[in-house]
């Protein structure tokens, strides 16, 4: 039950970066929550099986920590990789025209 709670909350912190962080428009509404969601629920499962006890409180920080800052990460890198992307498109287009352009 544990590991659904923690994954819920990794999904909250991949929403949260989506809708804080510049951006959103440049990659889907569900891959950086995504991100959150798996990055907290391995990292719960990698902790329990090194003997952390889910009833501390380390094991939840360290979780949705990892979940927050991979969500931050993702949503950045993202924006960055995509606009650099866009806008080398547009040059290329530009400078070879396209099969629409008069």
């Amino acid at each position: 039950m544990e590991l659904l709670f923690v994954a819920l909350g990794g999904a909250l912190l991949g929403i949260t970066a989506r809708y804080l962080l510049p951006g959103r428009h440049s990659h889907g509404s569900v891959l950086v929550p995504a991100v959150g969601t798996a990055v907290a629920a391995i990292a719960w499962v990698a902790l329990t099986w090194l003997g952390w006890a889910w009833a501390e409180g380390w094991i939840w920080w360290v979780s949705l920590g990892l979940a927050a800052v991979a969500s931050v990460a993702a949503d950045l890198q993202l924006g960055r990789s995509r606009s650099r992307g866009d806008r080398r498109m547009l040059h290329t287009l530009m400078k070879t025209g396209h099969p629409g352009h008069a």
